[in-house]
């Protein structure tokens, strides 16, 4: 048995040895201080190659040689994982390079920028997802550019990065002799940055910094680079966001994302690793291949790992079929995915032990899915994923954790809002493939359905259970199993709900997620008051008709999402739940009476102020904690005593921080006195926005008139980002804008036109526009709008109004805004239409 380890061992040597020689006689070779390092790892295999030659010619091995050899030969397998993967992504052959040549030549030609005139050091960090290619695109920068300079230098850092070792390796490389013949070696970690910046005083130097992951790191290497006014130039690369900030202090300094390569690389990349050609591919081999690289999701790393796979097998569509079914499986046991698998789990393994649970929790979604910010975050809070901490609300806390997954690049953000949220995100479907294969083997959460896990081969408790898709089958398979311990339970299609197992079953459920479920309404839910632990409760997007009637007994329930059902009322008893927090539905539905003790509610919407009672309106002044409030009201005389208690309830909330305020249906003035039907005269806005609402980021409402006063209560609000109104009768003046120090969107609508300029210094941050434009009024002003004052203008959408206006004076409305946002230095997209 020693005899065959040790025979394995030296199998493994012998290609390793060559491949090193290899690497001397290479480019490699060319680097000092990466000479030295394999030299001294050649000439140690080298010695254990000997040795192992002689231990297989004896007949009877000592104790210490069977104790020793069966360790080489994983030693040797782990030496070929690890040279071939570094080595392949620093020295891949330029030939092979797909998509790196557009933005290597920009970063190359602004690293050479300002020669004439800055002589700072300027800083590039390159920002993303680990497989992207940062370092690909780093060393092709390196290399095209470094002849302009006088010494440069390649450096890792790694996730436990060695300052001293890192330095010396740049002195090294820097150095015209080899540091390795004076005595070092009683240097501290200062002495060898001080004897850095004495090489690099006077010399204009390039240095990469490859792989940083700590702020922490890179202030400690950032130190040893002078700034000598020699126009030096530091690449740094990093997986994580904040990290490429912290490398650009200065403005001269640049942050470079990198993106995903295209549809169209990546299929030249795919096709050349395999055929050696980028357009030779089998007619029979394009479907399968689309799907392969729908999966790789443009990650080159991916691409690569997986082609190289593909290349050692049959060109046959069965065979690579197999390979599509089976990638997860092969990240997590074959060797020939073990680069990629080592480099995505890298940041995985990274992350502290709270983030790993947020993360892994994202393998309950289905591949491609957007990933609400606020359902998910929701969810983490309800299976307890969430601690308190000083100073900070559970919600707050929440969000941190989602905005760092996406500052590590674990995640994908999804748009970006004016508040600088992101709305949703979403996970490569390699990192997904890598989340799932670490869930399943933490026992962390058990997917069914949809072409995953078979419960036949699923011995451990379950503790979180996602269905992609339920059949009978399926669901005599769950009755059959111990569901007492599920957490939560999630269901986003459905083929057969009849037959699934009641949910008296769970009885430790926190979470209750159907959310898009077909065939809700046949599924009996009447015992939903056995799950006296949930949290959390998501019937959204289902065809369900009514609430179960006792779950008001969920006297724990912190979030229940209703949206884009049938449901039209709420249960009277809903009143009981007074740790509900988020009351989320999309139909009119009234206010039910009591709602007063329900005052953990942060949000409300949408409901009918019509519908409900004088004394449930006057109610919502008491609900001090909401943060977002959406609501319906509808003209009449009827309804005006509807109107004053609401306004009384809303100058309440003035001191509970209401972000979003949204009220649909009604119009209202800003104006006291008058008479009009069909419209609700309230106070002026001054007496119900300023100084109550002062925290409102959201607002959207109607008016039945628009004038310049009411428009400057608006402006005076600190924190507003969105402005949409809408108005009947518009002024026959030019209004002037004021104010809005922080509104990013503003949109006005009307049937009766509007004359709307702008000031100096006003809206100094709006990027969308839309507003009416009356023609007739425009005319003595010269139909200018003065959007030269708003400097951050991206978008103008106009409607003109040709009410008393003729055709021609129409042209020249819509030729005077054109010509006004082709000055614009910004040159917003303008779309101008005629009513």
């Amino acid at each position: 048995m020693v005899q065959t380890v040790v025979s394995a061992s030296v199998g493994a040597l012998g290609p390793l040895l060559v491949k090193l020689a290899g690497l001397l006689a290479g480019e490699y070779g060319r680097l000092k201080g990466v000479r030295r390092e394999i030299r001294c790892l050649q000439s140690e295999l080298t010695s254990m190659h000997a040795a192992l030659k002689e231990y297989t010619e004896l007949e009877d091995p000592s104790g210490q040689v069977k104790a020793w050899t069966p360790n080489c030969r994983p030693n040797c397998t782990n030496c070929h994982a690890v040279v071939d993967p570094r080595l392949h992504a620093f020295f891949a052959e330029e030939t092979h390079l797909v998509g790196v040549d557009g933005p290597r030549d920009d970063l190359s030609q602004w690293m050479l920028e300002g020669n004439n005139s800055s002589k700072h050091c300027k800083v590039l960090s390159i920002v993303g997802f680990g497989g992207l290619g940062k370092t690909t695109l780093a060393k092709e920068v390196y290399r095209k550019i470094q002849g302009h300079f006088h010494c440069w230098a390649f450096v890792s850092v790694s996730q436990k990065p060695d300052i001293k070792k890192i330095i010396k390796d740049v002195i090294s490389q820097v150095s015209c002799k080899d540091l390795s013949t004076n005595d070092t070696s009683d240097w501290d970690e200062k002495k060898y940055i001080a004897k850095l910046r004495e090489l690099l005083n006077d010399k204009r130097y390039l240095i990469v910094i490859d792989d940083v992951w700590s702020t922490q790191a890179w202030n400690a290497i950032k130190c040893a680079f002078p700034e000598n006014n020699c126009t030096s130039r530091i690449i740094a690369t990093t997986r994580i966001i904040d990290v490429g900030k912290s490398c650009c202090q200065s403005l001269e300094d640049r942050m470079y994302a990198m993106e995903a390569l295209s549809d169209l690389h990546s299929r030249r990349l795919f096709f050349k690793r395999i055929f050696s050609s980028d357009d030779h591919c089998p007619d029979m081999l394009n479907e399968v291949s689309s799907e392969i690289l729908k999966k790789c999701g443009g990650l080159p790393l991916a691409i690569i790992s997986i082609s190289s796979l593909l290349a050692n097998r049959p060109a046959v569509k069965e065979e690579w079929e197999k390979v599509t079914r089976s990638i997860g499986y092969a990240l997590e046991n074959r060797q020939s995915l073990e680069g990629l698998n080592s480099i995505l789990s890298l940041s995985y393994n990274d992350l502290p032990p709270n983030l790993k649970a947020c993360l892994l929790y994202l393998s309950i979604f289905p591949e491609d899915y957007f990933i609400d910010r606020e359902r998910l975050v929701r969810r983490w809070i309800a299976e307890g994923f969430i601690s308190v901490e000083r100073g900070q609300c559970q919600q707050e806390i929440a969000e941190n954790y989602f905005y760092e997954l996406i500052n590590k690049s674990m995640i994908q953000a999804v748009d970006i809002g004016y508040d600088g949220k992101v709305p949703y995100c979403r996970v490569h479907d390699m990192m997904l493939e890598i989340i799932i294969s670490k869930s399943s083997e933490d026992n962390f959460t058990i997917m069914v359905g949809g072409g995953q896990t078979n419960l036949t081969n699923h011995h451990r408790l379950i503790r979180r259970l996602s269905i992609q898709h339920i059949d009978q089958e399926l669901s005599s398979a769950l009755a059959n199993e111990d569901l007492s311990h599920v957490r939560s339970l999630t269901i986003t299609s459905s083929g057969c709900l009849k037959h699934f197992p009641c949910l008296g079953k769970f009885q430790a459920l926190r979470v209750l997620d159907f959310q898009g479920c077909k065939g809700l309404e046949e599924y009996n839910m009447s015992n939903i008051d056995k799950l006296f632990q949930l949290k959390y409760v998501s019937l959204r997007n289902t065809k369900i008709s009514e609430l179960p009637p006792r779950i008001v007994m969920l006297h724990d329930l912190e979030t229940l999402d209703i949206r884009e059902t049938n449901i039209q009322d709420l249960p009277a008893g809903i009143v009981l739940l007074t740790k509900l927090q988020y009351l989320l539905t999309d139909k009119r539905v009234k206010i039910p009476h009591g709602i007063c003790n329900m005052r953990s509610l942060q949000v409300f919407s949408s409901f009918d102020i019509n519908k409900s009672s004088l004394d449930a309106v006057e109610e919502l002044g008491n609900l001090t904690r909401l943060r977002e409030l959406c609501f319906w009201l509808d003209g009449g005389d009827q309804y005006k005593m509807h109107g004053e208690i609401l306004l009384s309830s809303l100058c309440k909330l003035g001191s509970c921080k209401l972000k979003t305020l949204y009220i649909y249906g009604w119009r209202l003035t800003f104006w006291d006195g008058g008479s009009m039907s069909n419209y609700i005269y309230l106070p002026q806005v001054s007496k119900w926005i300023s100084p109550g609402l002062t925290s409102l980021a959201h607002l959207k409402f109607s008016l039945a008139e628009l004038i310049e006063e009411g428009l400057r209560s608006l402006g005076e609000v600190p924190s507003l980002l969105i402005l949409d109104m809408t108005f009947h009768t518009g002024p026959k003046e030019k209004l002037t804008i004021i104010g809005f120090p922080c509104l990013r969107e503003f949109k006005l609508f009307s049937t009766d036109g509007a004359y709307v300029t702008f000031t100096k210094g006003v809206m100094p941050k709006l990027e969308i526009l839309e507003l009416p434009f009356d023609v007739s009024v425009a005319k003595p002003y010269g139909f200018c709008l003065d959007i030269e004052h708003l400097p951050c203008l991206k978008e103008i959408g106009v409607s003109l109004s040709k009410k008393g206006a003729t055709l021609s004076e129409s042209k020249a409305a819509a030729a005077a805004i054109k010509n006004e946002v082709g000055v614009h230095p910004n040159h917003p997209k303008v779309t101008i239409s005629r009513k």
